[in-house]
């Protein structure tokens, strides 16, 4: 079928770069594709998330067929897909295994979503950080050596991710409700936004079936309770902003760069407070060149499909 599921993407041929690809971006709640010919976006389409990390391969495998239903097929001979949670040969064989059908006989190359930050950034070096409903960080110098740092997942880490915020909006009710305080204006927030009264039954609908979506799409009542004046939510943005910081710095140090930095992510791209604090941290760390992306991360594969330095 075609399939190329190397972590590198070799040079484009003139035809690959003159003809029809797909290009596909597969988030943790959303998956949108293009469809470019001679250069141009002719369709572009999104659909809910194909990531077999958060849904189901059925569900996956659905998604997927809606989107390339809309894209269409016709003269594609290439699709460059970018995916979180793309660790091991496995999982770009799974992935590649999910595409093909919709796409017989085209070339397949699966990367890791970050790097489709650094592409969108117009950047062929440097370091990408994630900051969506998860969180990780990867980069490549110019001897085209990589590294990654995070990106193990919720429950393992995705420290300043929307999960991760919401997660702690959570844990901060709960211990005021352990500590036999009254719910202050970010519990309440939380509360609100959750449809309950007590704190306590934060348990059970935590421990339910809402998924990290539900909890990533609650971080925002943290960022508003910071901007109200609210100490201890404007202490997890620090926080984040820390973790996020100490996860590009790790892969500054493994590949010897110092910038540039590129953020991207829904709560990364977004969220002014905590570009603020990763600047301040990162800029302790002697990576002064930070950006904030300003581009869908899927152009980054009209990007690495038209440079033939990403070898």
């Amino acid at each position: 079928m075609g399939v190329d599921i190397s972590a590198d993407l070799p040079p484009v041929p003139a035809s690959d770069a003159s003809g029809a690809f797909i290009g596909l971006d597969i988030g943790g709640s959303k998956t949108r594709g293009i469809k470019v010919v001679d250069g141009q976006v002719v369709a572009d389409h999104r659909v809910g998330s194909a990531n077999v990390q958060n849904t189901t391969r059925e569900d996956a495998a659905c998604q997927l067929a809606d989107l390339f239903a809309v894209l269409g097929a016709d003269g594609v001979s290439r699709v460059i897909a970018g995916s979180g949670g793309i660790d091991t040969e496995e999982d770009k064989r799974a992935l590649a295994g999910l595409i093909s059908p919709h796409v017989p006989g085209a070339r397949i190359s699966i990367v890791h979503d970050s790097w489709l930050i650094l592409a969108a950034g117009r950047a062929r070096t440097g370091i990408a950080v994630i900051a969506g409903t998860g969180s990780a960080a990867w980069g490549i110098n110019a001897d085209g050596v990589q590294a990654r740092a995070g990106g193990w997942g919720y429950l393992l880490g995705d420290e300043g991710s929307g999960y991760w915020f919401g997660r702690e909006a959570v844990r901060y009710s709960l211990r005021r409700m352990n500590q036999g305080q009254e719910p202050d204006a970010l519990s309440r927030a939380v509360l609100e936004r959750c449809g309950l009264q007590d704190p306590n039954d934060l348990i059970r609908l935590f421990h339910g079936d809402k998924g990290r979506h539900y909890w990533a799409s609650l971080g925002s009542v943290v960022f508003d309770a910071a901007a109200a004046g609210h100490q201890a939510a404007a202490a997890m943005i620090e926080q984040g902003g820390t973790d996020l910081a100490a996860l590009a710095a790790e892969v500054a140090g493994q590949l010897g760069l110092t910038g540039p930095v590129i953020i991207g992510g829904g709560v990364g791209e977004n969220q002014p407070a905590l570009q603020d604090a990763f600047r301040r941290h990162l800029a302790a760390a002697g990576c002064t060149d930070v950006r904030v992306l300003d581009a869908d991360p899927v152009f980054g594969t009209l990007f690495l499909a038209e440079d033939p330095a990403f070898a």
